[in-house]
């Protein structure tokens, strides 16, 4: 079922909590592959790090889009990494999806990533963009309109168990737990020594 962007909170942190559980889905001429999020990461307004930090440039105009907008970006010239535009339009911040646990699909995800373990085909924000097909050409697409790349949700889901972490793989900015993760899951990204939760909740970030 697709998620209205009305349902998507406007703060860049509440969002990345909220999306954990979600769906991320992309229909294809050969069919359809998607998964439940299991894990993402909060670049809010101000972060250094974040792609946004400079202001409106050529390459990260998704960014400032309304929310539920994709931006895509090709990092350290090897992999794709789908973010999520957060905010309104005009403020540049998303969060930056790390890693999907297979539902559908999983054939058409291994003929892209062969001889991967099933854990492995989307544990990692450029293993999870190979998996589902997603390049540069999905910049700036609307997540919110139910068709061909898109986010959903599960008919009768229950709220998940979300625990929240430092982000990984930056030089700076590292305290803050904006890392936020399935609980348990064997699909989140990193070593797992680095998924000791700092909290459960949102405040205090």
């Amino acid at each position: 079922m697709p998620l209205g962007r009305d349902e998507l909170p406007v703060d860049t942190i509440e969002l990345a909590r909220f999306m954990v559980g979600k769906y991320l889905v992309h229909d294809m001429p050969d069919g359809r592959i998607s998964g439940q999020i299991v894990e993402i990461e909060a670049y809010p307004v101000g972060d250094s790090t974040s792609h946004a930090f400079q202001g409106l440039r050529p390459y990260n105009g998704s960014m400032f889009l309304e929310r539920g907008h994709a931006y895509v970006r090709l990092t350290y010239g090897t992999a794709y990494m789908l973010n999520m535009s957060s905010e309104t339009v005009g403020i540049g911040a998303g969060v930056l999806l790390r890693a999907v646990e297979p539902v559908d699909g999983i054939a058409l995800m291994e003929a892209r990533r062969p001889g991967v373990p099933l854990r492995d085909l989307a544990r990692g924000p450029g293993r999870l963009t190979v998996a589902f097909g997603i390049g540069q050409s999905f910049d700036g697409r609307d997540l919110c309109t139910g068709r061909d790349l898109w986010i959903g949700k599960g008919e009768d889901e229950a709220d998940p168990i979300v625990a929240a972490t430092k982000r990984i793989g930056l030089s700076r900015e590292m305290h803050r737990p904006l890392r936020f993760y399935l609980s348990a899951s064997a699909y989140v990204s990193g070593p797992r020594r680095l998924l000791l939760p700092l909290f459960t909740g949102v405040s205090d970030v």
